[in-house]
C-alpha cells in the first residue's frame, strides 16, 4: 500500500465533483477553508458546471476533472466535494496504473466510497473523510475537521476513541482498515473494486456506515457477507452512523438487527465497535483506508489507532 506524500502550505488541492450536483455555498466554503489552512483550491472544470440530470457534470467531464487532477504534478491531493450518486459510472474508466503512478489522497465518503475501493485496488492508500459541506456549516474548530487536516500535513496517524456501546463484543484485534459506505460497497461485489470481499488469510478491520437504507435493507446486505465469507473472516468490525431509516416490525433499532445477525451467525469472537463516529453524523472521523490499524473494544472504551 502506497500512502500519498504529506501536504505543505501552498499546495494545490483539487476540487472535484465526482457525483451528484453540489451548491455553489458548499464549494465555495470548502474553498475558503483549504484556504484558511494555507492550501490553494484550483475547482476542476466540472464541479460548477451544468448540471447533467442530477450529477454535477457529464460523466465524461466528471472523469476527466478526476484524470487530470491525478496526471497534474502539481495537484497533490483530490477533494470531493459531494457525495450522492454518480462514482460507480467512474471507476472503470480512470485506469488504476493512473492511480498507482500518482498517488494522492482522495478525500470523501459516502458515494465516494466507489473511488475509495478503485484506489485501495490500486494499492493507494485513501481518505474516507468529510466533505465541502461540512468544512462550511461546522465550526472551526470541529473535530473531525481538524483530524483531516492533521492527517493531511503530518501523516495517516490515527488515534481515535469513542464512548462503550451496550452491543459492543469486547476484544482486540490487528489488521488493514477498509469499508465505507455499506450501500455503495455492496454495489461493487464481484467486481473488480470488491472492497467487501475478505480471503481467507487477510487481517482486514471492516467499517460500514449508511444513510437512508432500510433495515431489512442492510440485514440482506450483511448476510450476503456473512455467505460469502467476509463476516467470518474478518479480525474486527466498526459499525459506524446508520442515519435516516425507520424502525420495523422486526427491529426497533439498526444496531438492534446488526446485533441480532452477528449472534445468529456466531460472529462472537471478534472485536464488535457499535456507534463508532464515522458517517453522515457532524462527528465523522477520516479513516485512512489501507492503514495497519489497532482495535480494541473494552468496557471503558474504543480504541482504534494506527500502528
Amino acid at each position: 500500500m502506497v500512502f500519498p506524500n504529506n501536504l505543505k502550505k501552498g499546495d494545490v488541492v483539487a476540487m472535484v465533483s465526482p457525483a451528484t450536483m453540489v451548491k455553489e455555498e458548499y464549494v465555495k466554503g470548502g474553498a475558503d477553508f483549504l484556504k484558511k489552512m494555507g492550501y490553494v483550491p484550483r475547482l476542476m472544470p466540472g464541479v460548477l458546471s451544468s448540471p447533467d440530470g442530477s450529477f454535477a457534470s457529464t460523466r465524461e467531464q466528471r472523469v476527466a476533472d478526476v484524470r487530470d487532477a491525478l496526471r497534474d504534478p502539481e495537484v497533490k491531493a483530490i477533494f470531493c466535494t459531494r457525495g450522492g450518486y454518480g462514482c460507480v459510472q467512474l471507476i472503470s474508466e480512470i485506469p488504476m496504473d493512473e492511480v498507482r503512478n500518482n498517488p494522492k489522497w482522495i478525500i470523501g465518503f459516502s458515494d465516494i466510497s466507489a473511488l475509495h475501493a478503485l484506489w485501495y485496488k490500486s494499492g493507494v492508500a485513501s481518505l474516507h473523510a468529510p466533505m465541502a459541506k461540512h468544512l462550511t456549516i461546522e465550526p472551526g474548530d470541529d473535530v473531525s475537521t481538524a483530524h483531516l487536516f492533521r492527517i493531511l500535513a503530518e501523516g495517516p496517524e490515527m488515534d481515535y476513541e469513542a464512548a462503550p456501546h451496550a452491543f459492543n463484543r469486547r476484544g482486540h484485534a490487528q489488521g488493514v482498515l477498509r469499508g465505507g459506505n455499506l450501500a455503495v460497497l455492496n454495489g461493487l461485489a464481484s467486481t473488480p473494486f470488491d472492497l467487501l470481499k475478505v480471503e481467507e488469510g487477510e487481517e482486514v478491520i471492516l467499517f460500514i456506515e449508511d444513510i437512508s437504507e432500510a433495515i431489512y435493507a442492510v440485514e440482506r446486505m450483511l448476510t450476503r457477507l456473512y455467505l460469502s465469507g467476509t463476516l467470518s473472516r474478518i479480525k474486527g468490525l466498526i459499525v459506524g452512523q446508520f442515519t435516516e431509516y425507520r424502525p420495523d416490525l422486526n427491529h426497533e433499532s439498526m444496531e438492534c438487527m446488526i446485533d441480532a445477525l452477528l449472534r445468529r451467525y456466531g460472529i462472537n469472537d471478534i472485536p464488535v465497535a457499535f456507534n463508532f463516529p464515522v458517517g453522515h453524523v457532524s462527528r465523522n472521523y477520516p479513516m485512512v483506508e489501507g492503514a495497519n490499524v489497532d482495535l480494541d473494544v473494552t468496557p471503558e472504551c474504543v480504541s482504534l489507532k494506527t500502528i
